[in-house]
């Protein structure tokens, strides 16, 4: 596979440097993106670069995922307007950890001539003092060269502190210390990053005399010009519990058919063919090449089970049609993610004191379900209201502790489309 003709049908490639398609052709090469910790997950906007080392993978290359133990602690002001607030070493350290194991999970670490490699960069300054950085590091590049870049120009008027402003020289020395130790020859990354990843070749060219490479996918946005990632309620995590796999599988079921060529060229792991056939056949119906996506997606980010549980969900929440046995079948993590998205009550477990409570004055004094009592009573009167999906044809009908599903949750509806969840604490 043509790892850069890979990337142009993807869409995927913004720079290259000139003779890169032509190095890689001859033979395996290993090359590395760097991700710092700075966040406690990795998120959708990371992925695209996580399936960058995939591609690139499945091309016959070696990748190597560079944790940036020693960048994170400084900040990169790529892509920002003002300084960031620097995170505890703590944090992290503790970002850094969690995000290994997600990276862990979308790159064969295990076998093969080119099995994939973790590094993290703080083992290359850990034993470094002031004097043998500025030595060894901070003499390599010139103050004018380090000024020409985008993301110093643009901070020059705002104000762009020293820590900042040296960022580059460390993510350029972590280019030539792979180089040195792994004969790294190629590194990637987000167009925002083509300043800092050419220092690093500049880093090879001047102290090692060798000669390496580097490629930037375009920065996602969606077809309404907003962040690829971001949603109403934030961004989109690759943490189950920062996202729900459910809330992750509907963000691309919503997606803009605009964006969905863009989606799914970036994402799925399919062949150009297969991609290809796949539209041709759902070209009138974009909703399911949406499926199609969100299935392949969540199954590879959370897991199979993960998936067949958002399923769930979905015809709970959906399907006109879906019973009390269905209601039944859900784990008490499927009922968790239910009750984040409808309304939910918190209802204490004491009212069951004597092991039973009326629905009347369950609906009417412990939830906003109905106004009243009076309420309640022509709710149910008008065969409006279910219990756990069973219809509550007495207005004397108890509910006892033994409706609360896995101890604790309790679903009622309030004519077709009002549904709720009672969480009892």
């Amino acid at each position: 596979m043509n790892f850069i003709e890979e990337l142009r049908w993807r869409g995927m490639l913004h720079d290259a440097m000139p003779g890169v398609e032509e190095h890689l052709l001859e033979g395996m090469r290993t090359g590395y993106i760097g991700f710092d910790p700075t966040a406690p997950s990795l998120t959708i906007g990371n992925y695209v670069q996580i399936m960058l080392l995939a591609l690139f993978q499945k091309a016959g290359h070696q990748p190597i995922v560079l944790m940036g133990g020693a960048t994170g602690r400084i900040g990169d002001p790529s892509g920002k307007d003002k300084e960031r607030q620097l995170k505890s070493y703590e944090e992290l350290d503790s970002n850094l950890q969690f995000q290994l194991e997600q990276a862990s999970k979308f790159l064969n670490f295990e076998d093969g001539e080119n099995k994939a490699l973790i590094v993290n960069n703080l083992d290359f300054y850990k034993e470094m003092n002031v004097l043998d950085f500025l030595r060894t590091v901070g003499k390599t590049l010139t103050v004018n060269y380090m000024m020409s870049k985008e993301s110093v120009k643009k901070r020059i008027e705002t104000g762009i502190s020293f820590t900042e402003f040296s960022y580059q020289l460390l993510q350029g020395y972590d280019f030539q210390k792979l180089h040195e130790t792994h004969g790294c020859t190629l590194q990637m990354g987000g167009s925002d990053q083509w300043g800092n990843i050419t220092s690093g070749t500049e880093f090879i060219r001047k102290n090692t005399q060798g000669k390496a490479y580097a490629i930037t996918t375009p920065l996602l946005t969606k077809a309404d010009g907003s962040k690829f990632g971001k949603s109403e309620a934030g961004n989109i995590w690759l943490d189950p519990k920062m996202t729900s796999p459910y809330r992750f599988y509907q963000f691309w079921i919503n997606a803009d058919d605009r964006d969905l060529p863009k989606f799914i060229r970036y994402f799925t792991l399919k062949s150009r063919e297969e991609v290809e056939a796949m539209e041709a056949e759902h070209a009138e119906n974009p909703q399911a090449l949406k499926r199609i996506l969100a299935e392949e997606l969540t199954k590879r980010v959370h897991s199979e089970a993960a998936y067949e549980s958002v399923l769930k969900v979905s015809n709970l929440l959906f399907n006109k049609r879906a019973n009390h046995e269905q209601l039944l079948s859900l784990s008490e993590e499927d009922f968790a993610t239910v009750a984040q998205e409808i309304p939910s009550f918190n209802i204490d477990k004491s009212i069951f004191a004597s092991g039973k409570i009326e629905i009347i004055d369950l609906l009417s004094e412990h939830t906003q379900i109905v106004s009243s009592k009076s309420d309640a009573r022509r709710a149910i009167k008008g065969n409006a209201i279910s219990v756990n999906k069973n219809k509550i044809q007495s207005q004397g009908k108890d509910i006892t502790t033994d409706d609360l599903l896995h101890g604790k949750y309790m679903m009622v509806e309030n004519g077709k489309k009002n549904k709720y969840m009672l969480v009892a604490k």
